[in-house]
């Protein structure tokens, strides 16, 4: 006689710190809307802010240096202080957030996806960092199966370990050189909650919206989009499916209308001689300099059910 256990379920846990952490972030960037808060000071530096930690920190950093290796800097210790400028946008450590992201391109828009919109809209968007199970928990195993790179090196250990300490500093940054000109608290809610709130969100609208709206140039075995308004968000990121068509490319928009900031900065840190290896995808340009899909894969459009996880079982079948 044979006895069968049914396979049970992964044992998802509440993620209370990073609930708690985000819930206070959010109360302190709805300060902003108390009029005794602002200043156009605190506007402007909240904007600089999101560009360097949002575009540099995470899009150029986190993204296409750390994750794809998509180019390389130069001289190599150069990685370290754009590590910590890209933990003070409070998306967690490195190591993390390009184990997070190197599974979503494994598993892409399917169930053992970090972050897929089959689950909904905002499960992709903010909801998979509330719970976590036991294949998704930040250990050394999950380091080492999906970021061994980044975890062999003691230094990125340490930015790792300690990187909620970078986006405290840089609040307190802010606040005290406000207090110098009377503007603390206003610089502290603007340059720091809803500058942080503001990277957060457009980061978080390429996993959500970028998988759900816009157009597909490049055949993908997933949902990912083009999406104008999202590229403008996030400097180039939008450009979602061009980058699952070519994940290693530096260059996300691939036609002469999408417009790629990061990429630009990229080909500025090259030309100053602190950026090389600059990969990029090689794609074909039919007469009227339009893109045309190498190989003779059919387009595969969105579907109108894109959480549907049996609309995924049949194309990947295609």
């Amino acid at each position: 006689m044979s006895t069968t256990t049914a396979a049970q379920p992964a044992r998802r846990e509440i993620a209370w710190p990073s609930i708690l952490y985000m819930a206070a972030l959010h109360v302190g960037a709805l300060l902003a809307f108390l009029p005794a808060y602002f200043s156009w000071s605190g506007v402007l530096l909240c904007v600089l802010l999101h560009w360097l930690t949002g575009g540099i920190g995470i899009c150029l950093t986190y993204h296409r240096l750390l994750t794809h290796r998509s180019f390389t800097v130069r001289p190599r210790w150069l990685e370290y202080p754009m590590t910590a400028i890209g933990a003070m946008a409070s998306e967690g450590g490195a190591i993390g957030w390009v184990a997070d992201h190197r599974r979503h391109h494994a598993y892409s828009d399917d169930d053992l996806d970090t972050h897929s919109p089959l689950r909904g809209f905002m499960w992709a968007h903010m909801g998979w960092f509330m719970v976590c199970d036991a294949g998704s928990r930040h250990d050394e195993a999950y380091y080492k199966r999906w970021a061994p790179d980044l975890y062999r090196d003691p230094i990125h250990r340490w930015l790792d370990r300690y990187f909620i300490l970078f986006p405290l500093l840089s609040f307190a940054a802010v606040y005290a050189a406000g207090a110098y000109y009377g503007l603390g608290m206003s610089w502290l809610i603007w340059a720091g909650f809803v500058r942080t709130i503001f990277v957060l969100h457009t980061t978080w609208l390429v996993n959500s919206a970028s998988h759900i709206w816009g157009y597909r140039t490049h055949a993908t075995r997933d949902q990912s989009t083009n999406l104008w308004w999202v590229a403008a968000l996030t400097y180039g990121e939008g450009w979602h499916n061009n980058h699952h068509a070519f994940q290693t490319s530096a260059r996300h928009g691939l036609d002469w209308w999408e417009v790629d900031p990061t990429y630009m900065a990229i080909k500025l840190m090259s030309f100053l001689g602190l950026a090389g290896d600059v990969k990029l995808a090689k794609v074909l340009k039919g007469p009227n300099g339009s893109l045309i899909e190498p190989g003779p894969r059919t387009i595969i459009p969105p579907t109108d059910t894109p959480h549907d996880p049996k609309t995924k079982m049949q194309e990947s079948s295609v």
